[in-house]
């Protein structure tokens, strides 16, 4: 080997240890544990995507309580305890008022309409704002995003708000308020808690997700009333949240890498709920004797009046949640133009 020829190959080999010890290496909480479809699996496949288009950083998957308890997630990835998160910000309602405006809204915008507020509106620059202003160190991306949920789990059958009156309930995000001003008292329990608590009477009803999730919890063997649509969850987006110090410690192309992923997420994400939740309805009324229930004209109306009324209470109570609340309450006029025309008219029954 001449002189020459040993220089470049040393310094190949130089080049590629470096690049080699250069990978960026985040350990990656998640909110739901990977044994759940579509929620689960989602951030799951999050980095398993992220890792198979690139050699600059790579994500390590953890399920809730591995690393820090799936509640706890915004405040570890803060102060660096954790490098990244996969969850919703409607978990952090309690700390921020406007979080759950970036995570489901009540009679709210679907998929598609939230999507284009977040990518094409001011939806994502205020959501960053928001962490910002919170004083939370934490680099915000859209990652996931979901159909309508269900709207309940009941043991018995709800007629009339006052069924509802007096129930205790687990209930996610602004539709608690709603459910709350009902006369329900409601609880923030994570998926791995509510089957318990509703086994031993704790709770008198439950929502969470999807049929194809709730059935992996079991809901059905002890709730079997099935109540649609939706309404507190007409879409569910969900979030990267990446370390501050660390997102800006990555480079340009590294951070597009990253954005990349969480964008073949979303898409992954939302078709699999979309195909996948008819055969697991057909299963519940076939095979575990749910009974699948719409609600009445009058109890939507109910709960819509109610929200409308959470909505400007929050907004009055919070400079943040107004400017937000606003400001999607303009997009969704502009919005109403291509949607009424455009779309073939759906009955709300």
């Amino acid at each position: 080997m001449t002189i020459r020829t040993f220089a470049a190959a040393a310094a190949a080999s130089i080049a590629l240890t470096a690049s080699a010890t250069a990978q960026e290496t985040f350990e990656m909480t998640s909110a739901f544990g990977k044994n759940l479809p579509i929620l689960g699996t989602a951030a799951v496949n999050f980095t398993e995507k992220l890792n198979s288009i690139t050699d600059d950083v790579e994500f390590e998957h953890f399920d809730p309580g591995e690393l820090v308890p799936a509640l706890e997630a915004l405040d570890a990835v803060s102060n660096g305890s954790v490098d990244a998160a996969y969850t919703t910000a409607g978990y952090w309602q309690g700390k921020i008022p406007a979080a759950s405006l970036f995570a489901a809204v009540p009679f709210g915008p679907e998929a598609g309409e939230f999507l284009g507020w977040m990518m094409y509106d001011d939806g994502m620059e205020l959501f960053q704002r928001m962490y910002d202003e919170a004083g939370y160190n934490v680099h915000v991306i859209p990652c996931g995003i979901i159909a309508p949920e269900t709207s309940g789990w009941f043991k018995n059958e709800i007629n009339s708000v006052a069924d509802l009156e007096g129930l205790n309930m687990r209930f996610f995000g602004l539709g608690a308020e709603v459910m709350q001003r009902l006369g329900v008292s409601t609880s923030l329990l994570a998926g791995g808690d509510i089957f318990p608590a509703l086994e031993r009477g704790a709770i008198d009803a439950t929502e969470f997700s999807m049929p194809r999730i709730d059935a992996r919890l079991g809901f059905h063997n002890i709730a079997k009333y099935n109540y649609f649509p939706g309404w507190h969850q007409p879409a569910t987006l969900f979030e990267l949240l990446i370390n501050k110090d660390r997102w800006e410690d990555l480079d340009e192309m590294a951070q597009a890498q990253v954005e990349i992923a969480c964008m073949a997420n979303i898409t992954d994400n939302y078709a699999e709920g979309e195909a996948t939740n008819f055969d697991a309805m057909k299963d519940n009324v076939e095979n575990n004797g749910v009974n699948i229930e719409q609600w009445s004209p009058e109890m939507l109306d109910a709960f819509e009046n109610a929200w409308n009324e959470v909505a400007a209470e929050l907004a009055a109570e919070d400079a943040y949640f107004a400017e937000v609340w606003a400001d999607l309450q303009e997009y969704r006029e502009g919005y109403a133009v291509w949607n009424n025309n455009i779309y073939l008219p759906r009955p709300r029954n």
